[in-house]
């Protein structure tokens, strides 16, 4: 009895708590922002993704990145699919921490910041397809936990026999204070316009978030407490798929010129993990996590390009693209019997579209300055703060 008494005193304490959190958010030209929460001292980050956010695995497990790859920043190839950085190093940059080492490189890596799990073409949910076939990374979502889950143990066992641990290797006690990052699931997305009617693609979206679900609730188990998840962009504005529209009939495009129902896919799976977020928020009572609504950022700036400074979505920096044939970007290739190298553009800061599917370092750094301000994040915080549980009332 006394017991019950205890546990509702609590559960009262913890809904006051929050109350008075709420305070603190006023709105400031229709956005919310936090006005006295301390900022979050994240000591690291995990991320899990696919080609967005890959900063060097898949380059690692089969073939290195080519040139002109990282040419803008790095001057050199980077295993990243851009001329130079992407989102997630401009959050790690912002954050004060240094750029993710991929979990799969085996030189030089240093993991005391946290570690990068995503390769390019993973995938959420498994399909029976490879990286040979038609581009799906083998290092879906579930390979990428339990990759997660052995450099802890190992970082744990190894701390616990040595009383100490190497300067490249995570700190114990801070994978708990890290901040969790998830940008997958366009790969998904995208099988579901290759390989599935809308029907079936819907029928799919129940299993491919419980999958997304599942692997947070076993890092929030492991003690994972803030969670950054990213929705999927608007895929059916990639440059590489409008450069095939010829006069598309009205109802096959959108009032920006994207391909409607490939955005419409999009938007179905974004509903679906939008509400599971919320589910989860409700499950997990001590994890903060933050919805973040890429595809409003990426469809902001492709809507308006010009505005923004950049030339128009369709254009692409890298790839030889002219009617029919094409040559993808660092590729050689045979048109009309001359050999052709499928080069970059003169200045790629102009461009959203460095390969025809992946953005450049320019669009990647002014999405992720709007990421990060918190103007498209469910709750609106900036990243700086997303590790305070906020309800809304």
């Amino acid at each position: 009895m006394f017991g019950v008494v205890k546990m509702e005193r609590v559960r009262l304490f913890a809904v006051v708590a929050s109350i008075l959190v709420m305070c603190v958010v006023r709105s400031v030209g229709g956005e919310e922002v936090a006005d006295t929460l301390s900022a979050c001292d994240f000591p690291a980050i995990y991320n899990f993704g696919d080609s967005n956010s890959d900063t060097g695995g898949i380059s690692a497990a089969f073939y290195p990145m080519a040139s002109p790859c990282g040419e803008t920043f790095f001057h050199r190839p980077a295993g990243r699919g851009c001329d130079g950085r992407l989102m997630i190093d401009f959050i790690a940059k912002h954050l004060g921490l240094p750029y993710l080492s991929p979990y799969l490189d085996s030189l030089e890596s240093n993991f005391r910041h946290g570690a990068n799990f995503a390769t390019g073409g993973a995938t959420i949910i498994r399909y029976n397809e490879s990286w040979f076939q038609n581009g799906v990374s083998p290092f879906s979502l579930d390979i990428q936990i339990a990759q997660y889950q052995q450099l802890k143990s190992r970082t744990t066992s190894l701390y616990n026999r040595a009383k100490k641990q190497p300067h490249r290797f995570p700190r114990v006690d801070d994978f708990s204070k890290a901040l969790y990052i998830f940008d997958i699931g366009q790969n998904d997305v995208a099988a579901g316009i290759r390989k599935m009617s809308d029907e079936q693609f819907q029928a799919q979206i129940p299993d491919i978030i419980n999958q997304l679900a599942t692997a947070i609730r076993n890092l929030y188990d492991q003690g994972a407490r803030t969670f950054w998840i990213h929705n999927t962009g608007p895929i059916g504005c990639l440059a590489v798929t409008l450069h095939y529209l010829h006069n598309p009939s009205p109802d096959y495009v959108d009032r920006r010129g994207c391909v409607k129902f490939q955005n419409d896919m999009a938007r179905q799976f974004n509903r679906a993990l939008k509400q599971k977020v919320f589910q989860l928020r409700k499950e997990l009572l001590l994890a903060a996590i933050t919805h973040v609504n890429v595809f409003a950022a990426k469809y902001k700036l492709l809507s308006n390009a010009k505005k923004h400074g950049f030339l128009d979505k369709t254009r692409i920096c890298c790839g030889y693209h002219e009617d029919s044939n094409h040559v993808y970007c660092g590729n050689k290739g045979i048109i009309n019997g001359t050999q052709v190298y499928a080069g970059s553009c003169e200045d790629p800061s102009l461009y959203i579209s460095w390969d025809g599917v992946h953005y450049t370092e320019a669009a990647n750094h002014w999405i992720a300055n709007q990421l990060i301000s918190g103007s498209f994040s469910d709750p609106p915080l900036p990243i700086t703060n997303s590790c305070h549980r906020l309800q809304p009332l």
